[in-house]
C-alpha cells in the first residue's frame, strides 16, 4: 500500500506535490470559487491553500480522518479567514454556504455544479441520522464499517440509511434517468 501522499509531502517528495494538486485539486477550486467573487480571488486563495496544506502535511494523522477530509479542513479554514478579512465588501456568498459547498464537485469547467447545490438543499431535508451517513461517507470518504463504529449504528442500518437517503435526495430533485442512462432533471 503506497503511504499517504501528505506524508510524502512532509517526507520532501517534491512528486507528492503534484499528485495532490491534481488529487484534490478540484475539490479545493470548487470550494474557493464558490466562495470567493471573481476567479482572480479563486486562484489566489487555493494557492493559499495549497501552500498551507504543504506547510501542515506532517500533522496529518490518517487515524483521525482521511487527507481529503485533512485538506477540506485547511481550506475552509483558509476561505474563513478570507471571508472575514473581506468584511466590509458584502460577500458573495454568506459562510453557511461552507455547508452546501461540502456536497459540491467541480463542473466541466472547474466551477460547482447547479445540481450539486440542489442536491446539497435536498439532502438537508433528509432526517439528521441519513444525512450524518451521507456527509460521513461521501464527504469524509468513511466506509459503511467505519461510519458504523462511528456513529454506533448497526452496520445494516447505516447501509439502509445511506440507500433511503440517496434514493430520497434523488426524489427531492427530481432525478430522471433516460434510456441512454443519462441524469436529466
Amino acid at each position: 500500500m503506497a503511504e499517504p501522499v501528505l506524508k510524502r509531502i512532509a517526507q520532501g517528495d517534491p512528486r507528492a506535490v503534484s499528485e495532490c494538486i491534481d488529487e484534490f485539486g478540484g475539490l479545493v477550486w470548487a470550494l474557493a470559487r464558490r466562495l470567493t467573487r471573481t476567479r482572480a480571488d479563486a486562484e489566489d486563495a487555493v494557492q493559499e491553500i495549497f501552500t498551507d496544506v504543504w506547510r501542515s502535511a506532517a500533522r496529518f494523522d490518517a487515524s483521525l480522518g482521511s487527507e481529503k477530509v485533512f485538506i477540506s479542513t485547511i481550506a475552509r479554514r483558509r476561505l474563513i479567514d478570507r471571508l472575514r478579512r473581506s468584511r466590509q465588501e458584502p460577500a458573495t456568498e454568506p459562510v453557511d454556504v461552507l455547508d452546501l459547498a461540502d456536497w459540491s464537485e467541480p463542473g466541466s469547467r472547474g466551477e460547482v455544479c447547479v445540481e450539486a447545490e440542489h442536491a446539497a438543499k435536498a439532502v438537508a431535508q433528509l432526517r439528521p441520522e441519513q444525512q450524518r451517513v451521507l456527509q460521513l461517507g461521501i464527504l469524509n470518504g468513511m466506509t459503511h464499517s467505519e461510519i458504523a463504529a462511528s456513529t454506533g449504528m448497526p452496520l445494516g442500518t447505516v447501509k439502509t440509511n445511506m440507500r433511503r437517503g440517496l434514493i430520497r435526495v434523488r426524489e427531492l430533485m427530481q432525478v430522471l434517468v433516460d434510456a441512454r442512462g443519462e441524469v436529466e432533471t
